[in-house]
């Protein structure tokens, strides 16, 4: 009878002298197994890469030659070049378009101007000429919005007072002559031959001493009053938009104001000498 030995345990194997069989390793038919499909998978995707290549190379000369003759909207296309040089020694193009030149794209027709005469006047405006009086042998001037004053020569100045007496009836007479500087305007001329003109913005008598600066401070054009009626406004011949007004009762020459007092100021009725 064979000898009844009990297996030695399987848990200190090398202390009770058992070995495990080592001959053949565990799993070892699933690892070949594993090998040989993942080669399989690798050389069918292999193949399946090699048959898309060739099938794309022969539909790619076909597709590309239906791009290069479809054109699609929105697109800019370009053509391609002519075997043909162009015309000119350069080998550019000479036909060019016909542009029209900078005068004839922007002419217009000329709009005809407006009319003067019919453009509305607005009250308070620069004051328009007034037709001209006929010469008297004496003037006094007297005063819109002071009609009890006159022009007074006074100390060499002109003022605007009342008329006292026939000394003071004979300093507010003055000759009216034609400009100095201008024959369509006027200048005035006191009873003793001195003739009033401005100087330093003040109007004064002095005597003419024959100089063009003279005649054209003793020159005043007439322009009738937009606010006052039958009124003159006297207005500067060497300085345009300057008017004579009072001002303190003293007669001055300053600039043009669209204003209710230097309208009424500056407005003054040529009547027959007081004297």
């Amino acid at each position: 009878m064979p000898d009844n030995k009990s297996r030695p345990s399987q848990d200190q194997p090398w202390e009770n002298g058992w070995a495990p069989d080592t001959s053949r390793a565990p799993g070892t038919r699933r690892l070949w197994l594993a090998g040989g499909m993942a080669v399989a998978t690798i050389v069918a995707c292999v193949t399946a890469i090699a048959v898309s290549e060739r099938e794309s190379d022969k539909e790619s000369p076909s597709a590309s030659s239906a791009t290069e003759n479809t054109s699609y909207p929105g697109l800019i296309s370009f053509a391609s070049p002519s075997a043909t040089p162009p015309r000119g020694k350069s080998g550019l193009s000479t036909d060019r378009p016909a542009t029209r030149s900078p005068g004839q794209q922007h002419a217009t027709t000329p709009k005809p101007a407006p009319d003067p005469s019919k453009s509305p006047s607005r009250e308070g405006s620069s004051p328009t000429a007034a037709p001209k009086p006929p010469a008297t042998t004496g003037r006094s001037v007297r005063s819109v919005n002071y009609p009890d004053r006159y022009w007074h020569v006074s100390d060499g100045y002109v003022r605007l007072d009342r008329v006292q007496g026939s000394e003071s009836r004979e300093d507010s007479t003055f000759r009216q002559v034609k400009g100095l500087a201008n024959s369509s305007c006027y200048s005035f001329a006191a009873q003793d031959g001195r003739y009033l003109r401005h100087r330093a913005f003040v109007l004064r008598a002095e005597r003419n001493d024959g100089s063009s600066l003279f005649g054209q401070d003793a020159t005043f054009c007439p322009r009738a009053s937009s606010s006052h009626s039958g009124a003159t406004m006297l207005e500067s011949v060497n300085y345009p938009g300057y008017f004579l007004r009072h001002r303190d009762f003293v007669v001055r020459l300053e600039r043009f104001e669209y204003s209710s007092l230097y309208l009424s100021d500056s407005s003054f009725q040529l009547v027959g000498g007081l004297a």
